[in-house]
Protein backbone atom coordinates (compact mmCIF):
# COMPACT_ATOMS: atom_id res chain seq x y z
CA UNK A 1 0.00 0.00 0.00
CA UNK A 2 1.17 3.78 -1.07
CA UNK A 3 1.69 5.71 2.06
CA UNK A 4 -0.20 8.44 2.53
CA UNK A 5 0.91 12.03 2.80
CA UNK A 6 -2.08 14.67 3.96
CA UNK A 7 -1.48 18.91 3.02
CA UNK A 8 -3.27 20.61 5.32
CA UNK A 9 -3.74 23.88 3.89
CA UNK A 10 -3.88 23.30 0.36
CA UNK A 11 -2.88 26.03 -2.40
CA UNK A 12 -1.46 26.36 -6.05
CA UNK A 13 1.93 27.35 -4.53
CA UNK A 14 3.97 25.72 -1.92
CA UNK A 15 1.35 22.62 -1.11
CA UNK A 16 1.14 21.94 -4.65
CA UNK A 17 4.60 21.65 -5.21
CA UNK A 18 4.63 19.13 -2.61
CA UNK A 19 1.75 16.95 -3.57
CA UNK A 20 3.28 16.70 -6.82
CA UNK A 21 6.63 16.09 -5.89
CA UNK A 22 5.63 13.12 -3.05
CA UNK A 23 3.02 11.85 -5.25
CA UNK A 24 5.46 11.21 -7.75
CA UNK A 25 7.41 9.36 -5.61
CA UNK A 26 4.53 7.00 -4.43
CA UNK A 27 2.68 9.16 -2.07
CA UNK A 28 -1.39 8.95 -2.23
CA UNK A 29 -2.20 12.81 -1.47
CA UNK A 30 -4.98 14.09 1.00
CA UNK A 31 -5.83 17.57 0.12
CA UNK A 32 -7.40 19.77 3.06
CA UNK A 33 -8.84 23.44 3.16
CA UNK A 34 -12.38 24.82 3.11
CA UNK A 35 -12.38 25.90 -0.63
CA UNK A 36 -14.11 22.92 -2.57
CA UNK A 37 -13.12 24.19 -5.84
CA UNK A 38 -9.73 24.66 -4.93
CA UNK A 39 -9.57 21.36 -3.44
CA UNK A 40 -11.01 19.85 -7.00
CA UNK A 41 -9.29 21.71 -9.15
CA UNK A 42 -5.92 20.15 -7.47
CA UNK A 43 -7.13 16.52 -7.73
CA UNK A 44 -7.81 17.04 -10.96
CA UNK A 45 -4.20 18.83 -12.23
CA UNK A 46 -2.63 16.12 -10.08
CA UNK A 47 -4.40 12.87 -11.16
CA UNK A 48 -3.65 14.53 -15.13
CA UNK A 49 0.08 13.91 -13.49
CA UNK A 50 -0.56 10.50 -12.15
CA UNK A 51 -0.78 11.29 -9.08
CA UNK A 52 -3.30 9.97 -6.56
CA UNK A 53 -5.10 12.35 -4.89
CA UNK A 54 -8.66 13.47 -3.03
CA UNK A 55 -10.41 16.60 -1.93
CA UNK A 56 -11.14 16.19 2.23
CA UNK A 57 -12.44 19.82 2.67
CA UNK A 58 -11.95 20.67 6.69
CA UNK A 59 -11.54 23.96 8.20
CA UNK A 60 -8.18 23.36 9.77
CA UNK A 61 -8.59 25.96 12.15
CA UNK A 62 -11.09 23.45 14.18
CA UNK A 63 -9.39 20.70 16.01
CA UNK A 64 -13.15 18.42 15.99
CA UNK A 65 -12.47 19.07 12.04
CA UNK A 66 -9.17 18.56 11.54
CA UNK A 67 -9.91 14.82 14.11
CA UNK A 68 -12.75 14.14 11.51
CA UNK A 69 -10.60 14.54 8.42
CA UNK A 70 -8.03 12.66 9.58
CA UNK A 71 -10.16 9.31 10.31
CA UNK A 72 -11.64 9.91 6.87
CA UNK A 73 -8.31 10.11 5.21
CA UNK A 74 -7.25 6.88 7.14
CA UNK A 75 -10.76 4.97 5.52
CA UNK A 76 -9.67 6.35 2.12
CA UNK A 77 -6.10 5.79 2.05
CA UNK A 78 -5.12 3.81 5.03
CA UNK A 79 -2.62 4.89 7.82
CA UNK A 80 -0.65 8.41 7.29
CA UNK A 81 2.89 8.33 6.79
CA UNK A 82 3.30 12.39 6.43
CA UNK A 83 1.41 15.76 7.49
CA UNK A 84 2.64 18.99 5.28
CA UNK A 85 1.50 21.60 7.09
CA UNK A 86 0.80 24.64 4.57
CA UNK A 87 -2.17 26.54 6.14
CA UNK A 88 -1.36 29.98 6.78
CA UNK A 89 -3.72 32.19 8.73
CA UNK A 90 -4.94 35.62 7.50
CA UNK A 91 -6.78 38.02 10.06
CA UNK A 92 -5.68 40.54 13.44
CA UNK A 93 -3.54 42.48 10.98
CA UNK A 94 -3.40 44.95 13.94
CA UNK A 95 -3.09 43.15 17.44
CA UNK A 96 -4.04 46.22 18.77
CA UNK A 97 -7.20 46.26 17.26
CA UNK A 98 -8.13 42.38 16.87
CA UNK A 99 -10.70 41.10 19.28
CA UNK A 100 -9.66 37.71 20.94
CA UNK A 101 -11.73 35.62 18.12
CA UNK A 102 -9.58 36.93 15.89
CA UNK A 103 -5.97 36.42 17.34
CA UNK A 104 -7.56 32.67 18.26
CA UNK A 105 -8.33 32.08 14.98
CA UNK A 106 -4.45 32.71 13.45
CA UNK A 107 -3.30 30.41 16.35
CA UNK A 108 -5.83 27.86 15.76
CA UNK A 109 -5.07 27.67 12.03
CA UNK A 110 -1.02 27.92 12.23
CA UNK A 111 -0.47 25.93 15.89
CA UNK A 112 -3.54 24.34 17.16
CA UNK A 113 -4.75 22.60 14.15
CA UNK A 114 -1.41 21.16 13.56
CA UNK A 115 -1.32 19.76 16.83
CA UNK A 116 -4.63 18.38 16.77
CA UNK A 117 -3.59 16.74 12.96
CA UNK A 118 -0.24 15.29 15.17
CA UNK A 119 -2.02 13.84 17.94
CA UNK A 120 -4.59 12.14 15.63
CA UNK A 121 -2.29 10.33 13.24
CA UNK A 122 0.84 9.24 16.00
CA UNK A 123 0.27 6.26 15.92
CA UNK A 124 0.67 5.56 12.66
CA UNK A 125 3.21 8.16 12.18
CA UNK A 126 4.92 6.14 14.40
CA UNK A 127 4.16 2.61 12.64
CA UNK A 128 5.37 4.40 9.52
CA UNK A 129 8.65 6.11 10.70
CA UNK A 130 6.76 9.07 9.17
CA UNK A 131 7.24 13.10 9.01
CA UNK A 132 5.72 16.21 10.08
CA UNK A 133 6.50 18.97 7.18
CA UNK A 134 5.54 22.40 8.06
CA UNK A 135 5.53 25.64 5.46
CA UNK A 136 6.52 29.24 7.45
CA UNK A 137 7.36 32.68 6.51
CA UNK A 138 10.18 35.00 7.73
CA UNK A 139 7.11 37.04 9.76
CA UNK A 140 7.82 34.34 12.55
CA UNK A 141 11.38 35.59 13.51
CA UNK A 142 12.33 37.27 16.79
CA UNK A 143 14.16 40.25 15.10
CA UNK A 144 13.16 43.74 15.52
CA UNK A 145 13.56 44.67 11.72
CA UNK A 146 11.17 41.89 11.02
CA UNK A 147 8.45 43.34 13.85
CA UNK A 148 8.80 46.70 12.45
CA UNK A 149 8.35 44.97 8.80
CA UNK A 150 5.11 43.38 10.29
CA UNK A 151 3.78 46.56 11.70
CA UNK A 152 4.44 48.22 8.60
CA UNK A 153 2.94 45.74 6.33
CA UNK A 154 -0.79 44.98 8.94
CA UNK A 155 0.54 41.64 9.23
CA UNK A 156 0.90 41.51 13.15
CA UNK A 157 -1.51 38.50 13.17
CA UNK A 158 0.26 36.64 10.68
CA UNK A 159 3.56 37.01 12.30
CA UNK A 160 2.04 35.96 16.00
CA UNK A 161 0.48 32.91 14.23
CA UNK A 162 4.38 32.15 12.62
CA UNK A 163 6.49 32.62 15.20
CA UNK A 164 4.60 30.22 17.45
CA UNK A 165 4.50 27.44 14.54
CA UNK A 166 8.37 28.15 14.24
CA UNK A 167 8.50 27.47 17.92
CA UNK A 168 5.71 24.33 17.31
CA UNK A 169 7.91 23.04 15.19
CA UNK A 170 11.44 22.86 17.67
CA UNK A 171 9.07 21.60 20.59
CA UNK A 172 7.59 18.39 18.22
CA UNK A 173 11.24 17.81 16.91
CA UNK A 174 12.33 17.01 20.61
CA UNK A 175 9.56 15.09 21.38
CA UNK A 176 8.70 13.08 18.72
CA UNK A 177 12.58 12.05 18.00
CA UNK A 178 12.23 9.32 20.22
CA UNK A 179 9.47 8.10 18.45
CA UNK A 180 11.13 7.58 15.30
CA UNK A 181 8.53 10.64 13.76
CA UNK A 182 10.88 13.34 11.61
CA UNK A 183 9.95 16.84 11.98
CA UNK A 184 10.83 19.83 10.11
CA UNK A 185 10.36 22.96 8.60
CA UNK A 186 10.97 25.37 5.53
CA UNK A 187 11.42 28.89 6.49
CA UNK A 188 10.37 30.80 2.67
CA UNK A 189 12.12 34.15 3.18
CA UNK A 190 10.51 35.43 -0.22
CA UNK A 191 7.95 35.86 -2.66
CA UNK A 192 6.29 31.98 -4.26
CA UNK A 193 5.38 32.34 -7.65
CA UNK A 194 1.46 31.73 -8.75
CA UNK A 195 0.40 32.61 -5.35
CA UNK A 196 -1.59 35.56 -3.96
CA UNK A 197 1.11 36.78 -2.86
CA UNK A 198 2.66 37.24 -6.58
CA UNK A 199 2.17 41.01 -7.96
CA UNK A 200 4.22 40.34 -10.54
CA UNK A 201 7.76 40.09 -8.72
CA UNK A 202 7.58 37.30 -7.09
CA UNK A 203 11.08 35.46 -6.59
CA UNK A 204 10.69 32.03 -5.20
CA UNK A 205 9.66 28.85 -7.74
CA UNK A 206 7.51 26.55 -5.49
CA UNK A 207 9.04 23.55 -7.20
CA UNK A 208 12.17 24.46 -5.53
CA UNK A 209 10.27 24.58 -2.25
CA UNK A 210 8.74 21.45 -2.74
CA UNK A 211 12.15 19.38 -3.43
CA UNK A 212 13.62 20.63 -0.47
CA UNK A 213 10.88 19.28 1.59
CA UNK A 214 11.77 15.96 -0.04
CA UNK A 215 14.93 16.28 0.63
CA UNK A 216 14.29 16.80 4.60
CA UNK A 217 12.08 13.81 4.45
CA UNK A 218 14.49 11.71 2.94
CA UNK A 219 17.50 12.80 5.52
CA UNK A 220 15.75 13.65 8.10
CA UNK A 221 18.63 14.88 10.34
CA UNK A 222 17.99 18.94 10.02
CA UNK A 223 15.12 20.25 11.70
CA UNK A 224 14.69 23.90 10.10
CA UNK A 225 15.90 25.10 6.90
CA UNK A 226 15.18 28.07 4.94
CA UNK A 227 14.79 28.99 1.13
CA UNK A 228 15.35 32.47 -0.20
Amino acid sequence: MAKTLIVGGYGPGISNAVAEKFGAEGFSVALVGRNEERLAAGVKSLGAKGVTAKAFPANVGDTKAVEAMIARVRDSFGPIGAIHWNATPGGAPKLLEADAAAIHAVIDVAVTGLLAAVRASLADLEKERGAVLVTNGGFGYFDPKVDAMAVQFGAQGLALANSAKHKMVGLLAEALRAKGVYVGEVMVMGTVKGTAFDMGNANLDPKTIGEKFWSLYQSRSETYATVQ
